[in-house]
């Protein structure tokens, strides 16, 4: 796949199957800001996936959200780019989420889920046109042998609340370790290690092979990350492939939205009752320390500004708290500056925005730091006790902690917020400065009707 800043050219006509395999990279040139866009509209839907695999939604909601994001987001304006949006988005985050083990892990599972419902939401031949492109050497049950089992496939299907099997339905005999979800669910027989699948089984086998085939293939693409293809695009591809896998693609935080205002005489009490966990935290270690490391005060700092703190009232706020500690003349002298910075008033005068959810995780703070996410870094003691200080229950803090350890850290922050505020929050928490806001929505119309 060539990378190019021109006009892309015709393509020629590209033979797929309905749902690419994405076996070897497509002959194509692409736009640099396709590379970037298709990548952004393939992203939206495996985070929409992550979000709903980790509200647990049973497969027929799963089914109808894939359909759904996929719809949504890789729409092309020509009906004969799609497929080609399809494979390059796809080749475009095997090298974002090749780079390291954990980012290989999620994109495998995102990736695997979307095949498998992709699969399932296509014909019966267009299944078996599939099912031949991986080219496994399995050949469909004879009838004789059918005859053989037929009475222990009919045991297995009434288990399961299925209809009655027939001599019509397909099935397909393959050693057992390759369907290993059916195994683990009782869902099929096994005889002398092999299973018997049907044909509306056939998902599970597929998606095997899709994502060992996926697995190998994102360990030689960081090979090829790290060896070569890092330093030829330094200063092109590589800045946009390691900004991607943190990519924020909610709503403009940037700027204070409705109910999303706050001044110095009313800080604290909207820290307690408003904030974040991970904003709540640098918030207390600022008070108690009077002093914050220089990822923190950015990740504080910039919080702050997007939930509408002026720049004067920025500047007094940590000048207040630093000058107890260096006094107001360093202050003035080595923090000031960082702080006007921040709003896009010294330097190159850049206006930067708060950090999502995604930037706050992927950050490793040091000994003596206090910023990144407290979900990932904290030791479970002292997150059950900092969740139990913002009134987080017994009962939902079990369900946060579950979510921890899964690793679903935005969706553990989500149930920490509908713990505190007694209200759902559909679309999952994907920023602090939302978190903020949707809290204020909740909270200031009561504050209205008490007074």
């Amino acid at each position: 796949m060539e990378i190019v800043r021109s006009q892309r050219k015709s393509p020629l006509p590209i033979v797929v199957s309905t749902i690419p395999l994405y076996r070897s990279t497509p002959e194509l040139e692409v736009r640099l800001e396709d590379f970037e866009l298709f990548a952004v509209d393939r992203l939206r839907v495996l985070q929409g996936i992550s979000h709903g695999l980790s509200r647990a939604k049973k497969p027929e909601e799963m089914e109808k959200l894939v359909s759904d994001l996929w719809k949504a987001h890789m729409r092309h304006p020509l009906a004969s780019e799609v497929i080609n949006k399809d494979i390059i988005s796809h080749f475009v985050l095997r090298l974002v989420y090749c780079r390291t083990e954990d980012l290989r892990k999620w994109f495998l599972a995102m990736e695997s889920t979307l095949f498998r419902y992709r699969f399932r939401s296509e014909s019966f031949e267009a299944q078996r046109a599939l099912l031949a492109e991986f080219d496994l050497p399995y050949k469909a049950v004879s009838i004789a042998e059918f005859e053989s089992v037929k009475e222990k496939l009919l045991q297995v299907a009434r288990s399961l609340g299925q209809p009655q099997t027939s001599v019509d339905v397909l099935f397909y005999k393959v050693p057992f370790e390759e369907v290993p979800e059916l195994v683990a669910g009782r869902r099929v027989y096994i005889q002398k290690g092999h299973a018997y699948i049907a044909m509306n089984q056939v998902v599970s086998l597929v998606v095997t092979q899709f994502r060992s085939h996926l697995s190998k293939a994102l360990i030689l693409t960081n090979r090829k990350w790290t060896s070569t293809i890092r330093e030829q695009e330094k200063d092109r591809l590589t800045p946009i492939v390691e900004a991607l896998s943190t990519s924020y693609l909610g709503p403009d935080c940037s700027q204070p939205k409705e109910y999303a205002e706050i001044s110095l005489k009313d800080i604290d009490q909207v820290a307690k009752r408003s904030f974040p966990l991970c904003m709540h935290h640098l918030f207390e270690k600022l008070r108690e320390d009077h002093h914050l490391k220089y990822g923190g005060r950015m990740q504080l700092g910039l919080f702050l500004k997007g939930v509408g703190l002026k720049l004067d009232d920025a500047l007094a706020f940590w000048k207040a708290e630093f000058s107890i500690k260096v006094g107001p003349e360093r202050f003035d002298k080595e923090y000031a500056y960082s702080i006007r910075h921040s709003f896009g008033k010294e330097g190159k005068r850049v206006d930067y925005t708060p950090y999502s959810c995604q930037k706050v995780i992927s950050s490793t703070p040091g000994v003596g730091d206090h910023h990144g996410c407290p979900y990932r870094h904290f030791s479970e003691e002292n997150l059950r006790a900092s969740l139990s200080k913002m009134g987080v229950s017994n009962r939902a803090m079990e369900d946060v902690m579950e979510k921890v350890r899964n690793k679903h850290y935005q969706l553990a922050c989500t149930l920490t917020f509908e713990a505190i505020h007694g209200s759902s929050c559909d679309s999952g928490i994907n920023h602090p400065n939302q978190y903020f806001a949707e809290s204020r929505k909740i909270l200031l119309p009561k504050n209205n009707s008490a007074a």
